[in-house]
């Protein structure tokens, strides 16, 4: 029987892996191995460069989205790795497969009078869950950061006198954010509104929910999602828009794309520029309505 739990152990104590790469790669192997098992190989030497293209060709067929065909040969490509370094195979059967390619999407962002509008205008209720809310939307709009980089915030990760919030990125990687002014007084005060509600012990993580536990993904996105609602159309309203938000207004604004790209946390400058597309989309809205002659 193949198994996959020493690449999982590699990936989580060697390579530092995130918990969400972890249980990913984790699906997507099984599901690569209860394919080989569908037609009858047991052995990891005896897959082919053949058997890995007749399920991407399944995978294709079956209606799946090229973006997660390529994630799981990406997990696959890493597990048969690992396999040649423990020298457990000798050649890779993922090495020089073609994957299918992603279409260009652009990023979905909110516009910014729809953000002030929500910010501004729309009003929170003053209890601790109304507080803790409009501090959730204003620190994704306001520091480009991502929801498990929100979740995962502790106290100690504000420097309230600097105007600054550490967040820990992909592969435990930290990076410091600058906040303006009134997200730092909105930090300020969601902690005495915390510390009324729950008291002034120490909290395992800086957003709670309103029993106290410590806060999880799918509330925040419940969040974003019912108070984007309020002001957009938008098919999609996640945490991850208001990072697209975040970034496409400040390239907007003129704001270098070098200095996006180490806002955002990215570790090449491609995954940035593909907001300079929104920008150009801009450009020719204006282009549009201002020309005499278009």
């Amino acid at each position: 029987m193949i198994s996959i739990q020493s690449f999982l152990k590699y990936l989580e104590f060697e390579k530092r892996s995130s918990q969400y790469t972890i249980i990913s790669y984790r699906c997507d192997l099984e599901q690569f191995i209860s394919y080989l098992n569908e037609i009858t190989i047991k052995d990891l030497e005896a897959v082919t460069k053949k058997d890995v293209r007749n399920w991407i060709v399944r995978m294709v067929n079956d209606g799946m989205a090229a973006k997660t065909v390529n994630r799981k040969i990406t997990a696959l490509k890493s597990y048969f790795k690992f396999l040649m370094r423990e020298e457990l195979i000798e050649v890779s059967p993922v090495e020089g497969v073609v994957t299918p390619k992603i279409p260009k999407r652009l990023p979905v962002f909110v516009r910014d009078s729809e953000m002030n509008l929500l910010l501004d205008k729309i009003p929170f209720s003053e209890d601790y869950e109304g507080v803790r809310d409009k501090l959730i939307l204003e620190l994704f709009y306001g520091s480009g950061m991502r929801l498990s980089e929100l979740v995962n915030l502790v106290d100690e990760d504000f420097d309230i006198p600097q105007g600054l919030v550490k967040v820990t990125g992909k592969f435990k990687k930290d990076r410091v954010l600058p906040m303006y002014k009134e997200l730092v007084d909105m930090v300020s005060d969601y902690i005495e509104v915390r510390k009324q509600y729950f008291g002034a012990e120490r909290n395992l993580s800086f957003f709670l929910t309103k029993k106290g536990d410590n806060i999880y993904h799918k509330l925040v996105y419940r969040v974003v999602n019912k108070y984007l609602g309020l002001v957009t159309t938008l098919h999609k309203k996640s945490p991850h828009v208001l990072r697209h938000s975040f970034a496409t207004s400040l390239l907007n604004a003129g704001a270098d794309l070098n200095a996006i790209k180490e806002l955002l946390g990215h570790s090449n400058l491609n995954a940035t520029e593909v907001y300079t597309h929104n920008s150009f989309e801009k450009i020719i809205d204006i282009y549009n309505q201002a020309h005499p002659r278009s």
